[in-house]
C-alpha cells in the first residue's frame, strides 16, 4: 500500500498530556514498551524538556494513530518511539512523522539525526533504509541511574 491509495486522513500535532493513555496503548500495540521503561514517565520527561519534538498523528475523529518522540542534545538529534497504528500501516503515517520530526530538528540547527532499532527487527530497519537512513556498525552501551527520591 502507498499513501496515494489512502488519502491522508490524519493531521500531525504536538503531544499534550491528555494523549498519554492512547499513545501508550499505541506503543503497546506496536511492541515498543519494555518492562524496564515507564512509558508514562518517558512521555512526561520528553514533554517537559522539548514539547515541540513530541508529535502525534490524529485522525479526523480524534484517534491517535501515530507518534514520534524526537530529541536534540546540541550535537545530534534522536528519534524514539516512532509508532503507527498496525491497522493503518502503509498509509504514510510513519513517514509523515519522521519528516516532521526531521524538519523540526533541522530548524533547530541539528546537523544529524539517528535512532536505534533492535537488531532482530528487519521490517523496521527496511523502513528506515527506505527513508535514507544508513546503518552504523556501533555498539550501544547504557547505564541506568537509580530513581531520584520523590520521582
Amino acid at each position: 500500500m502507498n499513501e496515494s491509495a489512502h488519502p491522508r486522513k490524519y493531521h500531525l500535532r504536538e503531544y499534550v498530556p491528555a494523549d498519554a493513555d492512547p499513545v501508550i496503548r499505541l506503543w503497546e500495540a506496536c511492541g515498543l514498551t519494555r518492562p524496564w521503561n515507564d512509558p508514562r514517565a518517558d512521555l512526561a520527561r520528553a514533554h517537559a524538556w522539548q514539547p515541540d519534538l513530541l508529535l502525534v498523528a490524529v485522525t479526523l475523529d480524534g484517534s491517535i494513530v501515530g507518534s514520534v518522540m524526537a530529541g536534540y542534545d546540541g550535537h545530534r538529534g534522536w528519534l524514539y518511539y516512532l509508532a503507527s497504528d498496525p491497522a493503518r500501516r502503509g498509509r504514510g503515517i510513519g513517514r509523515a512523522l519522521v519528516a516532521e520530526a526531521e524538519r523540526r530538528l533541522a530548524a533547530a540547527g541539528c546537523p544529524k539525526v539517528q535512532l536505534m532499532v533492535r537488531s532482530d527487527n528487519a521490517a523496521v530497519q527496511g523502513f528506515y533504509d527506505s527513508l535514507g537512513y544508513e546503518r552504523s556498525d556501533v555498539a550501544v552501551q547504557g547505564k541506568r541511574f537509580p530513581p531520584v527520591s520523590g520521582s
